[in-house]
């Protein structure tokens, strides 16, 4: 929908919520029967890292379990709900909740996510002023002994959105608990709040204490301690048992994040996590085991393209090469047809994603394929971002001139094929030279003088504002990796994202991978990563590690999956000079691979995608929420508590 069309609908403007009941004359319909399922996150319609993606991709499939008895809380963020929030009527009972908390001067706006599924969501406007935020801090401390820093930028806010939570959670539970003992005679009908991570999870232990009918679920997607362990130490897990935990956390400066990470663990009556190394993680680090573990899946309908996968992909590589050309031509050329694309790309944090595993394998790939004498190109490109002052103005210049070059090139195409047919036609003799004007013959001349440059293709893409610190760019630097003419493999280091309006790229993140022939994320640490699983969905073959939830999860599943084009890097327990090794062999057998061999691999990566929907890995979540309502059940002796399946009908 339109920005003015949203403007013109009714149904999207500010409204008084109850007013629809107050003038209809009728009673309020009833709050749904059964429980009621409500998502809290702080990437609820604001996206800010994967778990944006899960909340998303799974929406579909919690609505078509839940229907009108699921809802999202998240936080209100204007800029981001003008672009995914439709904001709607609520129905009459919720109304009368939003209404009751704004005379308290709580704003709650509903309405719908506009992503697939259309879910219900209520978006709080939770900034309650300094004194309420003292108080809510006050709170924490003197009911649940966590300390929590003053004017913190990161803190504030998610103090500030846990304590509006409770109360949008007192007053929803409170309405239905009233009007199941005034109209159901099976009594109560309890909520199921599932909340995610830290920044979405504050308010459980303040649920828990007010005893409100809520059966909680929290899903901690990665410990916040045990990412920054791992980004400083090179055998995690190894040492993972013998840590203290509030000694880490103390070293680190997030005693507050892990404290509240640890009491929602231990608030919620059902804990769960992406994945069963992170499991390992939850037990030692916050003191309790994990319930269920929750892969992370995607609606691979939405990426799967069927027969079209090859075909995309062959477009998709087109851009690579133009790409490619504005980026290495002007220094020297090498032979497209047989240069194979490899990438990685990832939230920056080199040691964490692998990147300096990739690039460190690189280095020993190139000396292999000169060896080798292949005749074959790699490039290799590293998404990331970092802060940068600009695109490099020569990329910029180059990529202007290719542009004209193509101009000229069709201009000359055009013209050549309209006066070949004419003399073909009269019976004339083939000669090529005097068919092109002159003009285009000397714009074709200047074009191929003004792209050509005395200096080595740039590695970076962009001018880092440090350039002089960057990891990355450090290593590129001392692995030698600085796109020499004889060297076969080329490095690629983009410091922003890839998007249609990124001036380089021009494309879409999902075109850009469905043109590249392998993902690299031999990860140190990664609960989940889903860039392996987005490559799988769009036909990729990729690289993942043991040290990753996704690579833990193949390997726990399926343990032919190199052969499958999910390649599994051993990493947990050996050094990072074996895995450099290990990888290294696996990428020289990739190259050595034809084209019929890839298409064959990507055909079986296609087929393999589907084993990661939602349809399949979402069991878990519906298993998650039947236990979270069983153990609510027995916590309050089944008295008063109707017990029902998601479908709204009596669980015996």
């Amino acid at each position: 929908m339109s920005e003015r069309s949203l403007q013109n609908d009714p149904a999207s403007r500010d409204y008084t919520p109850g007013a629809a009941v107050i003038s209809s004359g009728e009673p309020p319909p009833p709050p749904p029967q059964g429980p009621m399922l409500f998502e809290v996150a702080w990437e609820v319609c604001n996206q800010v890292g994967g778990i944006y993606q899960v909340l998303r991709s799974k929406a579909p499939l919690m609505v078509q379990r839940w229907a009108d008895r699921y809802c999202l809380i998240g936080p209100y963020d204007a800029k981001a709900a003008a672009v995914e929030f439709e904001e709607v009527k609520p129905p009459a009972w919720i109304a009368k909740v939003i209404t009751t908390l704004r005379e308290q001067g709580l704003v709650v706006r509903y309405g719908r996510w506009m992503v697939p599924g259309r879910p219900r969501v209520m978006l709080i406007e939770h900034w309650q002023g300094h004194e309420r935020l003292n108080e809510a801090k006050y709170r924490y401390w003197d009911h649940h002994r966590i300390e929590l820093p003053s004017q913190d930028g990161l803190i504030d806010p998610v103090v500030t959105f846990a304590d509006a939570t409770t109360r949008l959670l007192q007053a929803l539970a409170e309405h239905r608990t009233a009007y199941a003992k005034q109209n159901w005679s099976s009594g109560a009908a309890p909520i199921v709040a599932h909340f995610h991570e830290w920044m979405g999870g504050l308010a459980i232990p303040e649920v828990r204490r007010r005893k409100l009918p809520v059966s909680i679920v929290f899903t901690t997607h990665a410990t916040i301690l045990g990412r920054y362990i791992a980004s400083s130490r090179d055998n995690f897990y190894d040492i993972l048992q013998y840590l203290d935990d509030g000694a880490e956390a103390k070293r680190f400066n997030i005693t507050a994040q892990h404290a509240i990470e640890r009491a929602c663990a231990h608030g919620s009556h059902v804990f769960t996590t992406v994945s069963s190394i992170t499991a390992e993680e939850c037990a030692c680090l916050l003191g309790r085991p994990v319930d269920v573990v929750v892969p992370n899946g995607l609606t691979i309908g939405l990426y799967n393209a069927g027969h079209d996968q090859q075909r995309l992909h062959g477009e998709y590589k087109e851009q690579l090469h133009r790409f490619a050309m504005g980026h290495f031509f002007p220094s020297y050329s090498f032979d497209l047809d047989r240069t194979l694309y490899f990438f990685s790309s990832g939230r920056y944090e080199p040691r964490n994603k692998g990147f300096d595993l990739c690039l460190e394998s690189m280095a020993r790939l190139n000396a292999e394929l000169k060896s080798a004498n292949l005749g074959k190109t790699v490039v290799f490109f590293l998404v990331s971002r970092r802060p940068t002052k600009s695109i490099n103005p020569l990329a910029m210049e180059k990529r202007g001139v290719l542009n004209e070059l193509a101009e000229v090139c069709q201009k000359i195409t055009e013209g050549v094929g309209q006066r070949l047919f004419a003399r073909a036609a009269a019976g004339g003799r083939l000669h090529l030279d005097d068919l092109i004007d002159e003009y285009w013959m000397l714009r074709y001349r200047r074009a191929q003088t003004a792209l050509k440059q005395h200096c080595l293709p740039m590695a970076v893409t962009h001018i880092l504002e440090d350039d002089q610190n960057d990891p990355v760019l450090n290593q590129i630097r001392y692995l030698g990796l600085i796109n020499h003419e004889h060297d076969p493999v080329k490095v690629v280091y983009s410091p922003d994202f890839i998007t249609p309006t990124n001036r380089l790229w021009g494309i879409e993140y999902d075109q850009f991978v469905r043109g590249c022939h392998l993902g690299l994320f031999p990860s140190a640490y990664e609960p989940w990563g889903y860039t392996p699983l987005e490559c799988a969905a769009m036909g990729v073959p990729s690289v993942s590690s043991d040290l990753a939830g996704f690579g833990r999860y193949v390997l726990e599943t399926d343990p032919g999956s190199e052969s499958h084009g999910l390649a599994v890097l051993k990493r947990r327990g050996r050094s990072f000079n074996d895995a450099a090794h290990d990888l290294t062999q696996y990428m020289m057998r990739f190259v050595r691979q034809e084209r019929r061999d890839r298409i064959a691999l990507r055909n079986e990566v296609d087929r393999r995608s589907w084993e990661f929907d939602w349809s399949r890995l979402g069991r878990a979540y519906h298993a998650a929420h039947d236990l979270a309502l069983g153990r609510f059940a027995a916590e309050h002796g089944g008295e008063g508590v109707a017990m029902f399946s998601a479908s709204g009908t009596a669980m015996r």
